[in-house]
C-alpha cells in the first residue's frame, strides 16, 4: 500500500515533536499557528505550503530535507 507523501511528512514531524517533548499546542504556539491545524498537519488532513514548511524546520531545529 502506498501512503501518502502527507500522511507520512505528519507523521515525521509529530515524531520530531515528540522528540523535544512538547506538546502539540506548545508546538503551534511555537510555529505562530492555530493547534486545529497542526493537528491537520500532524494528520496529514493539511497540505502545508512552503513557507510552513521552513516554519516546522526552524521550530524543530532540523534542515527541510530533515522533515521527509
Amino acid at each position: 500500500m502506498n501512503i501518502p507523501l502527507r500522511k507520512k511528512f505528519g507523521s515525521r514531524i509529530r515524531e520530531l515533536r515528540k522528540a523535544m517533548s512538547i506538546s502539540q499546542e506548545e508546538f503551534a504556539d511555537l510555529c505562530g499557528f492555530a493547534r486545529s491545524y497542526m493537528s491537520r498537519i500532524e494528520r496529514g488532513g493539511a497540505n502545508p505550503s512552503l513557507d510552513a514548511i521552513e516554519i516546522l524546520s526552524k521550530a524543530l531545529q532540523v534542515e527541510i530535507k530533515d522533515l521527509f
